[in-house]
């Protein structure tokens, strides 16, 4: 066993050490130091593509209530995808408070949250909120298309960071000014996020028209930086701002929104008042025949022209006329002898 041992030693003694990857072998020379004394070069590693620290911890919380309808189901997914940053949960009960959101978000650890609201099966509203001071927005989503459609053709990468553009409208109006910051803090994706990627793909804009706001998601083309359609597009009515998060004291009110029962029930008044004019149409109509019509007064000059027909006496006859004699076709004999004759010649043929 000893001379094993022994054997073992002297063969590892032979073996040349193991040195790291890259440095230099025994017989290359030594690297030579600086003019000033400074240490030997070393090989470089490269540093990662994020250099920076991650900071700007936001978190967004993107959940629904129950009773929303497929097309709202894939919208919030679709927001999902495109803001790494976000977090999912469980669909709420239509019989808790608004203010239990706040809760939710803390156990989340989610600092913003945008929470959908649907009511009726066909009316979707949107809370956007700053968890858990404030302020808060409540918007009515309209005209929803979402990634799935055929006609978005454009495409991003999944997780790169969005541009923001804004209408110039946004700086103009204070209730504007503060939606502008809302939107920044809960759809920009923060810089060097774990889930994000470094690149600059794709652009969401917000544009004011017919005092609504318009989300779309644009591609950025590298060629001519021209835009594509990526999706998902909807129209947000602004109703209220309320200084609290999902409630508090008023901000702004917005005097054009108009509800959607309302709208409703307006266009049933005016297809009832089509209804009811043309019910009274035909009403008039009937009156108008049924009057009596006005009698005129006899012109005494209107039987000047009129000669009287002389009377033809009646005369009945007491006998019954005799019948006509039935005078028959003289040709019809002459035709029968000849179909005969054809036939026989055919015959004899």
């Amino acid at each position: 066993m000893a001379a094993a041992k022994r054997k073992r030693e002297l063969v590892a003694a032979g073996r040349p050490k193991k040195r790291a990857k890259g440095a230099p072998t025994g017989s290359e020379p030594a690297a030579k130091a600086g003019p000033e004394g400074a240490a030997p070069e070393e090989y470089s590693i490269p540093a990662p593509v994020s250099q920076g620290k991650w900071k700007n911890k936001e978190r967004v919380l993107i959940f629904s209530s129950r009773g929303i309808n497929f097309r709202t189901r894939h919208l919030m997914q679709d927001l999902r995808t495109l803001m790494p940053h976000s977090k999912a949960d469980t669909k709420m009960d239509r019989k808790d408070k608004l203010f239990v959101i706040n809760e939710v978000c803390e156990m989340k650890n989610c600092n913003k949250c945008i929470f959908f609201e649907a009511k009726k099966k066909q009316d979707l509203y949107m809370w956007l909120s700053n968890t858990p001071q404030g302020p808060s927005a409540k918007f009515l989503v309209q005209n929803i298309h979402t990634l799935a459609e055929l006609k978005m053709t454009g495409n991003c990468l999944r997780g790169s960071r969005p541009l923001l553009s804004f209408d110039p409208t946004f700086d103009k109006e204070p209730h504007y000014a503060l939606l502008k910051e809302l939107f920044i803090q809960i759809f920009s994706t923060p810089q060097y996020h774990p889930k994000s990627q470094p690149f600059v793909d794709h652009v969401f804009t917000f544009t004011i028209t017919d005092k609504r706001i318009w989300f779309r998601n644009y591609q950025i083309i590298e060629e001519d930086a021209s835009l594509v359609e990526i999706g998902p597009r909807f129209v947000l009515n602004l109703i209220k701002i309320f200084q609290g998060s999902f409630g508090g004291p008023t901000l702004y009110e917005n005097p054009y929104y108009q509800s959607p029962n309302m709208h409703r029930r307006l266009i049933r008044l005016s297809m009832a008042a089509k209804f009811r004019e043309k019910h009274q149409v035909k009403e008039v109509q009937k009156i108008k025949k049924k009057e009596s019509k006005m009698l005129m007064e006899e012109d005494p000059t209107e039987v000047v022209f009129e000669t009287p027909a002389e009377e033809k006496p009646v005369e009945i006859q007491l006998v019954k006329p005799e019948s006509k004699p039935i005078v028959k076709d003289k040709r019809k004999p002459r035709k029968i002898q000849r179909k005969k004759q054809k036939k026989l010649f055919r015959t004899e043929a």
